[in-house]
């Protein structure tokens, strides 16, 4: 990680779970890391905890449904950094809806999962490329993307968000490579995750956020050649076979 000492990264959903723990590895790493989230108050928390670190903690309150708000963001990153070099798009939000259920949840995910982070990439390019970095984008997406859960129809929604974003980040790099950009993208999948959006399954296999901040810590420091394009990350001896009973007995049907 020493290529990144003193560069700048943008960690969205900054204020928990894996956006804090990538926070403070990179922060530990010695980089300039810039947090985007809506809760203000647990941003300046993470701050007063990185103080004194190799690297520096600030942080920006992002709401990433509001597209005018993600580029004053990025604006005062440039104005006041003078770079972005990596963004990590880690925000996102499941709420408990099916395809016939509440179209303004079905918005939010959207927005919040989608969206706001092709938002986010395309601020960054655009810096990046005027600025000739070597740069590196890493959408956090989710095993969810890459199977459909049939028998979990509250979590179908939320699966075709991650789905689209799997597709958009693939899309990304595929471009960014047609253009001879020096930017790597990569999208890390990890299947569930201690995270406030997991508050309730605690009788299932399940990851820490510092995994998944291990996984972008190993991506960045591979040699500016080698872009590692997809990691799926899973617990050990995970299975959806609890939920799919959890599904059954909500249709009242004994597995």
């Amino acid at each position: 990680m020493d290529k990144w000492v003193g560069k700048v990264a943008i960690v969205t959903g900054a204020s928990s779970g894996i956006g804090a723990a990538t926070c403070k590895q990179l922060v530990d790493s010695g980089m300039i890391v810039i947090g985007f989230a809506r809760r203000e108050n647990r941003l300046e928390e993470l701050r007063e905890t990185l103080t004194g670190k190799l690297g520096q903690f600030h942080y920006y309150r992002v709401d990433l449904c509001s597209e005018q708000n993600i580029r004053e963001a990025f604006a005062w990153v440039k104005v006041t950094f003078k770079s972005v070099d990596v963004l990590v798009n880690n925000a996102g939000v499941w709420k408990n809806s099916d395809v016939l259920g509440n179209p303004q949840d079905w918005k939010l995910m959207f927005d919040t999962n989608v969206l706001g982070p092709s938002i986010c990439s395309k601020e960054a390019v655009k810096v990046m490329k005027e600025l000739k970095t070597n740069g590196h984008i890493i959408n956090i997406n989710s095993d969810m993307g890459h199977y459909s859960p049939t028998l979990m129809a509250n979590m179908s929604v939320y699966s075709a968000t991650k789905f689209s974003s799997v597709s958009i980040t693939e899309s990304l790099r595929e471009l960014l490579a047609l253009q001879m950009l020096p930017i790597r993208v990569t999208s890390i999948s990890p299947g569930l995750v201690d995270t406030e959006m997991a508050d309730d399954m605690t009788d299932v296999p399940i990851l820490k956020p510092s995994n998944i901040a291990d996984a972008i810590v190993y991506v960045l420091a591979t040699p500016q050649y080698v872009n590692i394009s997809e990691i799926l990350i899973r617990p050990t001896s995970e299975t959806m076979l609890p939920f799919i009973k959890d599904a059954f007995k909500e249709l009242n049907i004994n597995l």
